[in-house]
């Protein structure tokens, strides 16, 4: 009730984005890993992945099957790991736009060495 009071109000502020975010936020504390979006009648299911990446090997566009990274956040990847090989999953840390929270999405999806077996589940 709550999200959705605060959806209303930020609707009407031109806050659809934070909107958006509340709803996929209250969505996944209900049920993790199920979560929705929804944009007017339309709903999109969250994306499932299974496998992993080398973040050392990985090329953009398989970086951005990732949870939150596009391409800017692929290039920062890139960039970072060419001056500086990832040795632990932690420190993508130091990489701009990479905290805790988002750490924790990618932690189960990447790895320092191995194969690219990262795929979206059908």
């Amino acid at each position: 009730m709550l999200i959705q009071t605060l959806a209303r109000i930020l609707r009407r502020r031109g806050g659809r984005t934070i909107a958006l975010a509340c709803t996929l936020a209250s969505a996944t504390a209900i049920q993790p890993g199920l979560a929705h979006a929804h944009i007017g009648a339309t709903v999109f299911p969250a994306v499932q992945l299974t496998g992993s990446l080398n973040l050392n090997t990985a090329s953009a566009t398989q970086l951005e099957l990732l949870p939150g990274v596009g391409p800017a956040m692929a290039a920062r990847l890139i960039a970072y790991r060419t001056r500086h090989p990832f040795k632990q999953v932690s420190q993508l840390r130091r990489v701009k736009g990479i905290g805790k929270k988002t750490l924790e999405k990618l932690r189960p999806f990447v790895a320092v060495d191995g194969e690219n077996t990262l795929s979206r589940v059908k």
